[in-house]
This record gives C-alpha cells, structure tokens and sequence, in this order.
C-alpha cells in the first residue's frame, strides 16, 4: 500500500494570524501533532506533500510559507491552491494516482474549510482517508467557538464515504501508517 501525508494550509500567518485574525486553536500542539506524524510519515516511507493556499498573506512573503516551526522533509512536494478544495486546478489527484497512492493522511487548517473539502473530495476520488482528529484546527465563528467546530467535524467525518472508500479520525499518537480501514469494509 503507497501513502502520503497531506498537511494543508499549515502557513504562518493562518495559523499565528495577522492584525485582522487571530491565530488557529491550540496552535502549538498542532504544529507539535503535525511535527510527530511527519516524523511517522518519513518512518513509513510515506509521501509528505504541503498545499498552500494563495490568499494566505496574498500568496507571498513569510506568512504564505509553511509555518517556520513545521519540519519540512526535503523530499515533500509542495502544491499552490486557489480555492477552498486542495484538489480543484492543482494536478493534487493526478499526482496522487500516478503515484500510486491509496491512503492519504490528512492534517491542517482550517477545519471546516479545506479539512472538510479535502476529506470528503478524497473519498469520492477512491483513496481511503484518515484525518487525524488533533491534527486539524481553525478558529471560532460568531456561531461555535473552535472546539466545537474540530469536534462537530471529528464526528461527522469519521465514516464519511463513498462506498469503497471512507475516512476515519484517528489520533496523531496512533500507528496512522498502518491504516485500519480493511478491518471495516
């Protein structure tokens, strides 16, 4: 089985924020979970591939680059987006596939924005998913503060599938290299 870890949108200034936003939820045990799975992900001779989103600092400067305290392996591939969903203009899938990736690891921000995209656009282009569940973070709405939000998503997407393929929320302590979604089909 071929995976890859998939962190998205772990930039600078959208984690740490800028003068209009404030930074992610618990940022520092993101970037410490994101940092433990890396370390996982190059034990388990996964991929590891960073997404930047282009409206992150106008898509230029510190604050687009992954966040400075992200271990970066010096063979993970980087992609640019332009939108909500990773895989929309980016060749993300068509990468994927001719790698022959079937497993994609899933970490970043924001949650409810392109975790969400990511997990669901995922199982639907047949790769089973996992999230990791304190892998992901955003911030707070005038509706749900950011806990809720991880959490709702945590729930509702652990399971989302497309028949064949599905996702499940594991922990970032877990062996998320040894994918367990054989077990439930």
């Amino acid at each position: 089985m071929k995976q890859a870890l998939l962190i998205i949108d772990a930039q600078q200034e959208l984690i740490e924020g800028n003068d209009q936003e404030g930074s992610v939820f618990q940022k520092e045990q993101l970037i410490e979970n994101i940092n433990l799975v890396i370390a996982k992900a190059t034990e388990s001779d996964a991929l590891v591939v960073f997404v930047r989103d282009t409206d992150v600092a106008e898509g230029k400067g510190e604050g687009f680059q992954v966040h400075q305290d992200i271990t970066i392996p010096t063979d993970s591939k980087t992609f640019n987006k332009a939108a909500t969903n990773s895989f929309y203009g980016t060749g993300l899938k068509e990468f994927f596939k001719e790698q022959e990736i079937n497993h994609l690891v899933i970490m970043g921000c924001q949650t409810e924005h392109c975790i969400d995209t990511a997990v669901r656009t995922a199982t639907v282009s047949q790769f089973d998913v996992t999230l990791v569940g304190d892998g992901h973070s955003t911030k707070g709405s005038s509706v749900l503060t950011a806990e809720q939000i991880i959490n709702h998503h945590n729930k509702i997407l652990h399971g989302h599938y497309n028949v064949d393929n599905f996702s499940m929320v594991r922990s970032a302590a877990e062996d998320l290299f040894q994918p367990l979604h054989d077990m439930h089909r």
